[in-house]
């Protein structure tokens, strides 16, 4: 998964912010909590304002996740 999100992180950079949140790191505990975040890997799509889109629970093709992505920039 990371060369996939790496891939559209590189591609997006410039619209997108991402944002890499450790399941074991207390100090985004209150975050984690917010969103519902679980297990790893769990991955969030939020929009401008900060409102969840869509999420998905493990693996996910790149494709799937760029369609996503471009829906909200549109």
């Amino acid at each position: 998964m990371i060369p996939i999100v790496h891939g559209l992180q590189a591609k997006y950079s410039n619209r997108i912010g991402f944002v890499y949140l450790d399941i074991d790191d207390a100090a985004t505990r209150p975050f984690k909590q917010e969103l519902g975040y679980r297990v790893q890997p769990h991955f969030f799509l939020l929009d401008a304002e900060g409102n969840v889109v869509q999420s998905w629970l493990g693996g996910i093709s790149a494709e799937e996740l760029e369609q996503a992505m471009q829906k909200v920039l549109q």
